[in-house]
């Protein structure tokens, strides 16, 4: 069955990625909105960057609205020693055509959830959870108007990529991540972690194919993947890069490429060494109800198929 689509991000090199990857699969993704909240980079970098993929994809009809300026509670944080000071390198930017959408984030979510029929939308969140713990807050009822959230957040057995236990999408805003686990109790949510994210990994052949379909998104992901994934293999060790939003995109167009279970997930926001840790209860030790899928496993070679072919079909 088709998604009718939100994407919340903050791109960041990954999230351009996934966001070209969900504009190339209409019949599949019915991608109603984008929607930008801080976190790699400051809010007005996420959302020029969002727009400029709209513009990349050949889909500058996408309304992008701009959300939160900034966590729930803590102190603001970037990752812009991994994105670059304007959030994506390897390619340059520049001021998109298309202007935001008018109307904040927030106010969108409550009034497109609200008025969806009941369990119809897919929320897919590429950043911190921000603008939806907002939106929750304020109107509790929405939730009513979500068929699934499916979420790039959180680390258990790979460990951290921001401190040695936390990922940074949880981390830039563990109070929003707290609050959209506890509002959104009924909601299927979906983790893809760094415990997958980190398996499913560029190399050179797949940046290759990429870059060998002539289309100018091909060179741009192909670009972007040239410049982005060196670093992440430096830090880690590993011998590619990951892509850690566009798994998002891929799980929910072939869920059948990844593998995980039902567990129980919190979220650690309390100040300290843990803040910001997905606590995953793999064995079920606390005997608590499942609340999260979370992901352990992919198919690296399927996912680059699968991102690949759907690249190709752009401009």
């Amino acid at each position: 069955m088709p998604h009718t689509l939100i994407i919340d991000t903050d791109p960041g090199a990954d999230d351009v990625i996934a966001l070209l990857f969900a504009m190339a699969a209409p019949e599949a993704l019915k991608l109603e909105a984008l929607t930008t909240v801080a976190g790699n980079v400051p809010l007005a970098k996420t959302s020029r960057n969002a727009r400029l993929a709209c513009e990349w994809g050949g889909r500058p009809g996408i309304p992008v609205h701009a959300g939160a300026e900034r966590p729930l509670r803590r102190a603001a944080i970037h990752a812009d020693h991994v994105h670059g000071q304007e959030g994506i390198t390897g390619v340059a930017v520049h001021e998109p055509a298309v202007s935001l959408a008018e109307g904040h984030a927030v106010d969108h979510l409550i009034r497109t959830l609200r008025a969806a029929p009941a369990h119809s939308v897919t929320l897919a969140m590429l950043g911190p959870q921000t603008n939806l713990a907002l939106a929750l807050e304020q109107a509790p009822d929405i939730v009513r108007g979500l068929r699934e959230l499916v979420l790039m957040a959180g680390a258990h057995f790979n460990g951290g990529n921001i401190t040695p236990v936390a990922e940074f999408n949880v981390f830039a805003d563990p109070h929003a991540a707290e609050a959209v686990l506890r509002h959104c109790s009924g909601v299927p949510v979906t983790m893809l972690p760094l415990d997958v994210t980190h398996r499913i990994l560029t190399s050179e052949a797949r940046i290759a194919r990429l870059r060998g379909l002539g289309n100018r998104a091909g060179r741009i992901v192909a670009d972007i993947l040239d410049a982005y994934a060196p670093q992440e293999m430096r830090h880690y060790g590993l011998p590619g890069g990951p892509v850690h939003d566009a798994t998002v995109i891929a799980w929910l167009l072939a869920p059948s490429l990844f593998s995980g279970r039902a567990i129980h997930v919190e979220i650690d926001s309390r100040e300290g060494m843990g803040f910001g840790q997905t606590v995953a209860d793999w064995h079920g030790s606390l005997g608590r109800a499942a609340n999260v899928n979370w992901i352990v496993d992919g198919d690296a070679q399927g996912f680059f198929d699968l991102l690949t072919a759907h690249i190709a079909r752009l401009p």
